[in-house]
């Protein structure tokens, strides 16, 4: 196969480079268009534009697929540890026994956090956003490591950088949720493993094995999704040479937007919806296949996914185990459960591949926890931690790495005069 592909554009005919990945897919070479035809792209949403080379995640839509390093979500899911893949995404390779535990005694030491950061998340009225409050407090960390903002950090301190990130913001979300609550911080149990410690500093007990698992696996469905907004978002800000707590900082706030971190949350307010009305959910079903209807049945299908999302045929079966485990009486849940079988079970939904996405199972096991509604996209920034750092680390050693600075296409009045 032609390993270019030709551009006729009237006056002029050029030949771009095919770039093919490892999985099949291809893509136009334009980096030297503009420069040699006075043409740019115009890609809406950016799409079909690639942004970067990158050997960390590869996603298939079409086929339903999520790989990580080359191994499959639900090989990962079934198989290894949120921190055992925190170490695959950043250090390319899934660790050995010594190395997964000198990771775990990093993360043990980084899990508290300083006092600095403590009282700036007591500053914040106990009913402000979860979501301000977690972005105030990771780009706070910079003042408290100002040897980790030089431009060039060395290996030694992005190696610092991995386990102190991890360590930081689990106890920085459960503090965020306890000062929502008005309660006093738990400090973090070196004894426990790191969801469970999570639930521990949240709640101030230690939970349930399974639960702790089930929430595990749900932070590995969460770890990284390839160039989606807030990744995408970490990489712009991350070009520019700004430090990473400002990267990670400027993820989260592109996370906290209802088109995309905020999809889960959509879900149970959907849910909250309908039990007011009565909590007939068939009615509800009927109204999302009506296309003059402007009701959405939040949760199902996905953008990228075409088929069935393979991160929540992973976690449906942990969602079970949660309620079961904890033995949750919340008619909320009921009416998701409703919808959920009715819709596998419609022609309607199947017909069209919209079936239940891993936001609104991830919905129903965070209600489930007892975890308010505005504290679900701090959960997914927790899971999506490891995938933003593993992401700038990518981007800041790539070869012939730029800042990111995007063309536009200028439709504004010309030649005005005073």
């Amino acid at each position: 196969m032609s390993k270019s592909a030709k551009l006729n554009l009237g006056e002029k005919e050029i030949e771009l480079p095919i770039i093919e990945g490892t999985e099949g897919e291809r893509a136009l070479d334009i980096s030297k268009l503009r420069s040699t035809t006075g043409f740019i792209t115009y890609d809406n949403g950016l799409g079909n534009t690639g942004a970067c080379l990158s050997d960390i995640t590869f996603i298939d839509g079409e086929k339903g697929i999520l790989k990580h390093r080359g191994y499959s979500i639900e090989d990962l899911s079934k198989n290894s540890t949120f921190l055992e893949l925190s170490y695959l995404l950043f250090y390319k390779k899934i660790p050995t026994s010594d190395e997964l535990n000198k990771l775990k005694q990093s993360i043990k030491k980084t899990s508290k956090i300083p006092d600095g950061i403590k009282n700036l998340i007591k500053t914040f009225p106990k009913d402000a956003h979860p979501m301000g409050i977690a972005s105030s407090a990771m780009v706070a960390l910079s003042a408290q490591y100002p040897h980790l903002l030089d431009q060039d950090l060395n290996d030694a301190q992005k190696d610092e950088i991995f386990p102190l990130m991890l360590g930081h913001f689990k106890t920085i979300a459960a503090a965020i949720y306890r000062h929502g609550q008005g309660l006093d911080f738990v400090e973090p149990n070196a004894d426990l493993s790191y969801t469970a410690d999570f639930l521990y500093m949240m709640n101030g007990e230690a939970p349930n094995e399974e639960v702790a698992k089930s929430l595990d696996v749900l932070l590995i469905l969460h770890a990284d999704h390839e160039q989606n907004c807030s990744t995408s978002t970490v990489r712009v800000v991350g070009s520019s040479k700004a430090n990473i707590f400002a990267s990670i900082s400027s993820g989260i706030d592109a996370l906290w937007g209802p088109l995309h971190g905020g999809a889960n949350q959509a879900v149970l307010e959907m849910l909250d919806a309908i039990a007011k009305d009565g909590g007939g959910y068939a009615k509800f079903i009927e109204k999302a296949k009506d296309k003059e209807h402007p009701f959405k049945l939040m949760g199902f299908g996905h953008r990228v996914y075409k088929n069935f999302d393979p991160r929540a045929r992973v976690i449906k079966g942990y969602c079970d185990t949660i309620l079961e485990k904890l033995n949750v009486s919340d008619p909320l849940l009921d009416i998701a459960k409703g919808l959920e079988t009715t819709a596998l079970s419609d022609e309607y939904f199947a017909k069209r591949k919209l079936f239940p996405n891993v936001d609104f199972y991830s919905g129903i096991i965070y209600k489930a926890l007892g975890i308010p509604t505005n504290m679900f996209t701090v959960m997914f920034a927790l899971g999506r931690q490891p995938g933003w750092i593993a992401q700038w680390k990518e981007m800041i050693v790539a070869e012939g790495m730029k800042i990111t600075r995007p063309r536009q296409i200028y439709q504004g009045k010309t030649d005005e005069k005073l």
